[in-house]
């Protein structure tokens, strides 16, 4: 391990890395971590643990500390514990008033459509124990005519996508059964309300509060709106590309707002991405862009330095190497990749990353680590810029141009 520094030799900070499991390795799921930090530079982490995760009743959101100058994260301590009912997907949010927010879904039916979305706030949060939570309740969306005609309008863009010549006579049978479903589902009001689900950090913009959703049964993504710190909430244009689930937000100088996803869908297996140019009500046509995705988590920010970084599966195929991507020209390309990890059996799994900028400008990471051992673990992972760019490794060769409009599909 490098220790960060100044190197005297060249006047310059030296690269690091540092990395640590947050409690010991068990056969208890343990998955979807999310990552803060406090005034102090303390870390919050939080994740859900459980025997499975939406058909086993005894899942819970659990969370741990890092306090300043400590290398060992404190016992862990129950965040959110609905009895007999699996509570899944955690996001944190610091808010512009120092607030913790903990947004996590409630599933109803042992299905992911059947996920209530809640939250809980705590207004004095720092310390060694687990949060005080000051209100908590549920997040009420209620996606309506303007859903529906979205749903219908993007039907006929996917059906058009279903040429793509890498696409075998299963997958468009997939797609085409998908795309009924979806007609049927939009006209359900129930249907339409339930299933929301977070993943990635919410976004504090200006005072708006923007949480990044998606729903498993349409395949799509929105973003929950609210203006008056919460208490109440409305839906975005949904962003529809079949398949583009767990949107990341980041924010260009100008104002843009750019929401990178998880693809859900068939070949091409990668990153999609959309933008909204007025605060995150509308969103431009769902693309595909040049970065793998297997069908997992993924993470985007925007440094103090305006450098983006991007952490995710850097392949098509599995969730056995883990990568950080850098971008200088916020996000249009990305030309630099540094693997986090990588398990050449292919055995292990390394997913769902959650990626912060301490204020002392070094980052931080969680991720799930499953071994092949039927074991899991949160790991975190400090480090720096400055080890990012010492460690580049090739891009990988699989990425060549993706179809002009095409974008990935439920399978």
């Amino acid at each position: 391990m490098l220790v960060a520094g100044l190197n005297p030799a060249r006047g310059a900070v030296q690269g690091f890395i540092r990395a640590e499991a947050i409690f010991a390795a068990e056969p208890w799921h343990n998955h979807a971590s999310c990552l803060v930090e406090t005034r102090h530079g303390d870390l919050l982490a939080c994740w859900f643990h459980g025997s499975g995760e939406r058909k086993s009743d005894d899942v819970r959101i659990e969370g741990a500390r890092l306090l300043q100058g400590s290398t060992q994260w404190t016992r862990r301590f129950v965040l959110a514990d609905t009895p007999d009912y699996p509570d899944c997907n955690p996001c944190l949010l610091v808010d512009e008033h120092n607030a913790l927010w903990l947004f996590h879904t409630t599933i109803l039916a042992h299905t992911w459509e059947s996920a209530l979305l809640k939250y809980r706030r705590a207004d004095h949060w720092e310390g060694r124990d687990a949060p005080v939570w000051t209100r908590e309740g549920m997040v009420h969306l209620s996606p309506g005519a303007p859903f529906i005609e979205a749903i219908s309008n993007a039907v006929p863009l996917i059906e058009a996508g279903m040429t793509n010549p890498a696409w075998s006579e299963k997958t468009r049978s997939e797609v085409t059964d998908y795309l009924s479903a979806m007609k049927v589902h939009a006209t359900n009001e129930l249907y339409r309300r339930l299933g929301w689900m977070p993943r990635a950090h919410p976004m504090q913009l200006d005072h708006r509060i923007l949480l990044p959703l998606y729903h498993d049964g349409f395949s799509v993504s929105i973003i929950g709106i609210s203006d008056d710190g919460g208490v109440t909430w409305h839906c975005s244009q949904p962003l529809i590309g079949g398949g583009n689930i767990q949107p990341s937000l980041t924010r260009r100088r100008d104002g843009t707002l750019v929401a990178w996803m998880r693809d859900n869908g068939p070949p091409p297996r990668r990153v999609m991405s959309s933008e909204s140019r007025d605060q995150g009500e509308t969103w431009s046509p769902v693309i595909d862009t040049h970065l793998p995705n297997p069908g997992s988590g993924v993470e985007a920010l925007v440094l103090r330095n305006g450098n983006w970084l991007f952490i995710g599966n850097d392949s098509e195929t599995g969730r056995h190497t883990l990568s950080v991507w850098k971008s200088q020209d916020e996000g249009r390309t990305w030309p630099q990749r540094t693997s986090l990890e990588t398990d050449a059996s292919e055995k292990a799994s390394f997913s769902y990353p959650s990626l912060i900028q301490a204020r002392d400008g070094s980052l931080h990471a969680t991720y799930s680590v499953a071994g092949g051992d039927g074991t899991s673990v949160i790991r975190h992972v400090h480090f720096n810029e400055e080890w990012i760019q010492a460690h580049q490794v090739p891009a990988p060769s699989l990425l060549p141009d993706p179809p002009p409009g095409t974008g990935g599909h439920q399978n």
